[in-house]
């Protein structure tokens, strides 16, 4: 069995939802049980965290902790980060997300298969981990975004989930 990619690595979740947070912290170490996660439930928390720590991947979601917000620290501080979120899953905030610099764009609908994104982020440099996001999600985001999505990002998503 091969190593798992998220062992020995230092990750920060941050969420308002206690529960995704405890369902992260779990699927990760059932998967990679020497990782190291730290846990924020707050922006000031999530902050403090990002401000005195070295993280290899951070995990934000985007309502209620400002996570646009901590997403500009941890793209300052060069943390790879993940966008996790289930009330702004719009082209928007897709768009936003990489437009900030985030690595990936990940819809809480697909928790359970947190993991082999995970890894992507931390495997892929920018460019070829959001390629393959759109090869994994692309149909996923045209099921739940409305028709034009893509032309409402103003990035040629189609060419790249090939």
């Amino acid at each position: 069995m091969a190593e798992a990619i998220l062992n020995d690595k230092r990750l920060l979740v941050v969420d308002d939802e206690p529960d995704v947070l405890e369902s992260l912290e779990e699927l990760v170490l059932a998967d990679a049980p020497r990782c190291r996660i730290d846990k924020a439930g707050s922006y000031e928390d999530a902050l403090a965290l990002l401000e005195a720590n070295t993280y290899d991947l951070v995990v934000l979601d985007i309502m209620g902790v400002r996570g646009f917000d901590l997403l500009a620290v941890a793209v300052r501080r060069h943390f790879r980060v993940a966008m996790l979120t289930a009330h702004a899953l719009t082209p928007e905030a897709l768009k936003r997300s990489y437009d900030m610099k985030a690595y990936a764009f990940l819809p809480k609908e697909k928790l359970a298969d947190i993991v082999p994104f995970l890894e992507d982020v931390l495997t892929y440099d920018y460019a070829a981990g959001w390629k393959r996001l759109l090869q994994k999600l692309h149909g996923f985001f045209n099921d739940r975004f409305v028709s034009d999505w893509e032309r409402k990002t103003g990035l040629d998503w189609k060419e790249w989930s090939k």
